[in-house]
């Protein structure tokens, strides 16, 4: 999330256009879903600019309802399958056995976490708050702890498992963004998910690149 709806607006609009070159940058359909990833980011960030537009009263509550349902789909039950399962295809075919299993077990780990997020998300209404600079979302998540690590797990660990080293880095860049955003967000600060959805759809785009040079 960012800061405020203009914030979300220019950042999803870049971050998007970093994942429409990524997408134009796929030479093998195995990489076609971790690909896709800048671009699942960029639309994230846009519709949170409708729901930070809705908190303000500036758009209908139906349309701001459809855009926090949407926000936690992508959020939630999206990207701890969308991860792992891209870099599973992405790496699984060059991969030793070991390393292939490992993301196997992370493949299924998201799809656990995405099952039970799932039903949270469709189960009870999102709800969108205010607080400081950030949003703060309820879906009503039950085991919130134990999900979380399932789902850092499943999406920063399988990056970190990958065994390439740009997919590695995205991973890197992923955890350690993950913690500053967490400590900036219990402090209503300014959030940096901006900024980490930037890097780590820089480093996918660098990594097609550096792929399709190699190969």
């Amino acid at each position: 999330m960012c800061w405020s709806s203009t914030a979300d607006l220019v950042a999803g609009s870049a971050v998007a256009v970093v994942g429409v070159a990524a997408l134009a940058s796929v030479r093998h359909g195995r990489d076609l879903l971790l690909a896709a990833l800048p671009l699942v980011l960029g639309a994230h960030q846009l519709i949170e600019a409708v729901v930070w537009r809705g908190e303000d009263g500036d758009v209908g509550a139906g349309t701001a309802a459809v855009a926090r349902t949407a926000w936690a789909v992508i959020a939630y039950p999206l990207l701890p399958v969308l991860v792992p399962v891209g870099v599973l295809l992405a790496v699984g075919a060059a991969a030793a056995p070991a390393r292939r299993r490992l993301l196997l077990a992370l493949v299924a780990l998201g799809v656990v976490v995405s099952a039970a997020l799932a039903v949270a998300v469709f189960r009870h209404d999102v709800s969108a708050q205010v607080h400081g600079h950030t949003l703060r979302y309820g879906v009503g998540v039950t085991h919130p702890v134990l999900i979380g690590v399932g789902y850092l797990l499943a999406t920063v660990g399988a990056l970190l498992a990958s065994g390439q080293r740009d997919i590695h880095l995205v991973g890197l860049a992923c955890g350690a963004g993950a913690v500053v955003c967490l400590l900036l967000w219990q402090a209503a600060f300014v959030s940096t998910w901006c900024a980490l959805a930037a890097v780590a759809s820089l480093l996918v785009l660098r990594w097609l690149h550096r792929s399709r040079t190699v190969q």
